[in-house]
């Protein structure tokens, strides 16, 4: 059992195969779980500055489908929830809370490179039924904007930000 582990490590080590593990650590970091795509982007580019538009692009690739899958999530977890319990009682802030993302629609996927937030909020947006395709579009403009940004602002505005 336990020679698998070095295998899986060695497939998906940055030198060897940094594009694609960029993609699945930000389509993992986009989902629920509590994991960071941008150590990884950040380290790729670094080491390959070459890599910055390829890798800035393979991350919001991985990280707009990992919004989808979350989006879908809240999609099914809404019928099935409705198909169990029909009336659920909810509290005046997350009232207010949903009458705001009915309001703005897709366009609040904009909002899901957000830290702690973005993520719920692309469930949320499936819950609510939002339309796919458009909220599948905000998303993936959201988080280029942050990748873009986080990553370049690293490298070259604050180059020495993260030596120790």
């Amino acid at each position: 059992m336990d020679t698998w582990i070095p295998h899986l490590l060695q497939l998906f080590s940055l030198p060897e195969v940094g594009l694609s593990t960029v993609f699945v650590v930000a389509l993992v970091s986009a989902t629920l779980l509590p994991l960071g795509s941008e150590p990884a982007v950040f380290a790729l580019v670094k080491l390959n500055p070459e890599l910055f538009w390829p890798a800035v692009l393979v991350a919001t690739a991985g990280n707009t489908v990992g919004g989808a899958i979350s989006w879908a999530m809240g999609y099914g977890v809404h019928g099935a929830v409705h198909k169990v319990k029909p009336a659920l009682e909810r509290s005046a802030s997350e009232l207010k809370a949903l009458q705001w993302l009915e309001h703005f629609g897709p366009k609040a996927c904009l909002l899901s490179w957000l830290p702690a937030v973005g993520d719920p909020l692309c469930a949320v947006a499936g819950w609510l039924k939002l339309p796919f395709w458009p909220c599948v579009a905000y998303m993936a403009v959201g988080k280029l904007a942050r990748y873009i940004t986080l990553t370049a602002g690293l490298l070259w505005v604050f180059p020495g930000a993260l030596s120790a």
